[in-house]
């Protein structure tokens, strides 16, 4: 079975002070997710689902949407403050969804088959999706999951300070421990992070996660039972998210799965402040996907 892409787009951006998901970055004016559907398909991948909100269907199809369904079958979810909340009979008042988890558990009725999660705005490269693809369609189980690390050193943004996943992985190639650490940036000595004992050193080549999950179906199950004790949990806080992260984490630790880390060398690329999207457009200036025809 092939599997499946899911594209987390239903972010508002807001230091970003617009709708990157869509905004142009190639030479071509393709949106940073066209690339992720055109190394997709490569990697062999057979569906797209986008994972946006209602209030920007018109233009995230008009814009880029129906590019990408006339290259492969594509499919939308929504993600809205009280999506998969019908079981709740008073639900809490907030102006955002739930994060990442929620965005996941959004598109559920849509996901049939192992299926990757990849943010709109991050640009992962092709060799990811090749290890990722292979992965979902040759190893993937409902007891072994996976993830892309990345080098540190080729996730940095010249323009501020970053927060990363560490990653510590065992002699068996699974992931072992993820450990936050933030404001992270390069010094003319290396890479540091600063907490509150001070500045630390981490060596470039350092394994972090960017998100880049391969998920076995079975996991919706998990997400909704998890997301449902974590609502009940935060319903005052309208600012708390339910994290991935936190429920592969959980299944790790209740031995339910094992995370096969799968090592990307590529150069990592995201747009988290305004003064990205120069770097990124330099990067995707001899990659054109002929999108504008």
């Amino acid at each position: 079975m092939q599997p499946t892409l899911l594209i987390l787009a239903a972010g508002v951006g807001s230091r970003y002070g617009g709708l990157k998901q869509v905004d142009g970055m190639g030479p071509g004016g393709e949106a940073i997710l066209e690339y992720s559907v055109h190394h997709a398909i490569k990697a062999g991948f057979g569906k797209i689902v986008f994972v946006i909100r209602k209030s920007i269907e018109e233009p995230f199809r008009a814009m880029v949407g129906r590019r990408v369904e006339a290259k492969i079958h594509t499919e939308y979810a929504f993600q809205e403050y009280d999506s998969c909340l019908d079981w709740l009979e008073e639900k809490p008042h907030r102006e955002k969804p739930w994060g990442t988890g929620h965005a996941i558990l959004s598109a559920r009725h849509l996901l049939d088959a192992p299926f990757a999660t990849v943010n709109a705005d991050d640009f992962y490269g092709e060799d990811a999706f090749m290890h990722l693809g292979n992965f979902l369609r040759n190893h993937c189980s409902a007891t072994e999951y996976g993830m892309v690390a990345y080098q540190l050193g080729n996730t940095l943004s010249e323009n501020g300070v970053v927060s990363r996943g560490v990653c510590s992985v065992d002699g068996h190639g699974f992931l072992s421990g993820v450990t936050e650490r933030t404001k992270i940036e390069r010094f003319d000595d290396g890479i540091h992070f600063t907490d509150e004992t001070g500045r630390h050193f981490l060596a470039d080549n350092t394994p972090v996660s960017m998100n880049l999950w391969g998920l076995h179906h079975s996991v919706l199950a998990e997400i909704d039972t998890q997301f449902r004790a974590f609502v009940l949990a935060n319903s005052a806080n309208p600012k708390a998210e339910f994290y991935i992260p936190s429920v592969i984490n959980n299944l790790i630790e209740s031995g339910k799965i094992r995370l096969r880390v799968l090592h990307s060398d590529s150069q990592w690329y995201g747009v988290t402040y305004p003064e990205d999207k120069d770097t990124v457009q330099a990067a995707l200036a001899g990659m054109p996907l002929n999108a504008k025809q």
